[in-house]
């Protein structure tokens, strides 16, 4: 049976294997992209249902096409977005092959080249590139016994209120993800407790700009690293309902109790770290960070944008702060679900290379392996802090791209006693 070849493999047909495939068409290098399941999939099953984007449709775009149909300051629905990445694919007629699973990857006995097994025959490619995204495996830390009458389940799993058992809800977990999602079930009338660890808590807007707009400006998007330390710090901010800025005191205010960061369980009693303060005060720091650094910014460039004192004055604290919640009998409270919006693993168990460190972390600069032929897209802080936007893996792309090109170039070099 003959295998068919390619240059590079691109596994993954989200918007970092579409961003690949414009640039690797650019550089004029043959390619193939292989995506599980339908393009731009995490968009609409990995998502729950009212979810829009945390960008603003002006900013949260490739650079080559726009969101024609939507208000430039409007924040798409996920389906909007799963439909512009596919149109997207289509306007640069990217090779996508949807509903084709690769199961491993392995060099080849010289080392020349990789062997890939997909659900769909065998792919003998020159290059891997892993653009499987920041989101593969749902993480459910081992607090609560399965086995618990309570129904536990990750943000990647939640939909809607409705598909949730009557009762009050926890949701752990105080990133983008698990805000709203407490939020929104407060909205529906729900019972919610909200754990809340160390997080960035940015100015949805400010002084008639996005956030997004001022971490521009700024040079903020381009940090390179995180700080030492803050590996475990999430953001909070919102585009929903219009957006607005995910104030915790706020979300208090309309009903939802506020604990530290989720320690334990035993015998349906939940505890909590005494960090709830901590976490509020480094939140509403980043927060003062963000204005100050932005009044600055006017101040010394002379751009005219509006005074916006208002934005200073904080929510009352609840009694939740004052009076930090250590525990909680979940059965007392009436809380039959658990939502654990605590983030994602990456899974590269299918590619069989000496690429990753004793965690499973990718060994790489800025997408190109310490590993040859091997590349990755769509990794947090890939090369910058807007690397997993979807604008900023455009950007990555092109890199990569370009690296690729580059490499084969010095490897089509012959010598002039090579004829």
């Amino acid at each position: 049976m003959s295998i068919e070849k390619t240059d590079t493999l691109v596994v993954g047909g989200g918007q970092a294997g579409i961003a690949m495939s414009e640039h690797l068409r650019a550089n004029g290098i043959e390619h193939l992209v292989l995506e599980k399941n339908r393009v731009a999939e995490a968009w609409r099953s990995g998502r729950w249902d009212s979810l829009v984007a945390n960008g603003p449709t002006w900013h949260d775009r490739f650079p080559n096409l726009g969101f024609d149909d939507c208000d430039q300051d409007a924040f798409a629905s996920k389906e909007r977005i799963a439909d512009y990445l596919v149109d997207y694919a289509k306007m640069i007629d990217a090779p996508i092959r949807a509903g084709v699973e690769v199961t491993k990857a392995e060099r080849t006995a010289d080392g020349g080249a990789f062997l890939v097994e997909t659900s769909d025959g065998t792919i003998e490619a020159k290059n891997i590139v892993a653009a499987t995204g920041a989101f593969q495996t749902p993480v459910i830390p081992p607090i609560v016994p399965a086995d618990t009458d309570i129904k536990q389940l990750h943000s990647f799993h939640y939909k809607n209120p409705e598909q949730l058992p009557e009762g009050a809800v926890m949701v752990v977990g105080a990133g983008s993800s698990g805000a709203q999602i407490a939020d929104e079930l407060n909205r529906a009338g729900r019972k919610v407790f909200l754990s809340v660890g160390p997080h960035d808590r940015p100015p949805r807007a400010y002084r008639g700009r996005d956030f997004v707009w001022w971490l521009g400006v700024l040079g903020l998007w381009d940090v390179a690293a995180m700080k030492p330390g803050t590996e475990h710090v999430t953001i909070s901010v919102s585009g929903a309902y219009g957006g607005q800025t995910m104030d915790f005191r706020r979300l208090a205010g309309e009903g939802v109790t506020l604990t530290g960061l989720t320690d334990a369980f035993k015998e349906g009693v939940l505890t909590f770290k005494g960090d709830l303060r901590d976490n509020i005060a480094a939140g509403d720091a980043n927060y003062a960070e963000m204005l100050d650094m932005a009044d600055a910014y006017v101040a010394r460039t002379g751009i005219d944008l509006p005074e916006e004192p208002e934005a200073r004055t904080a929510f009352p604290d609840p009694a939740c702060l004052t009076t930090p919640v250590t525990e909680l009998d979940l059965a007392k409270e009436g809380i039959t679900t658990i939502i654990w919006a605590t983030g994602f693993r990456q899974d590269f168990s299918w590619l069989k290379a000496d690429a990753f460190d004793e965690k499973g972390a990718p060994k790489h600069q800025r997408g190109v392996s310490s590993e040859p032929n091997i590349f990755f897209l769509g990794l947090p802080w890939q090369s910058r802090r807007g690397s997993t936007f979807i604008w900023g893996v455009w950007h990555d792309a092109k890199h990569v791209a370009d690296q690729i090109s580059i490499k084969k170039a010095y490897l089509n070099y012959r010598a002039p006693t090579e004829g």
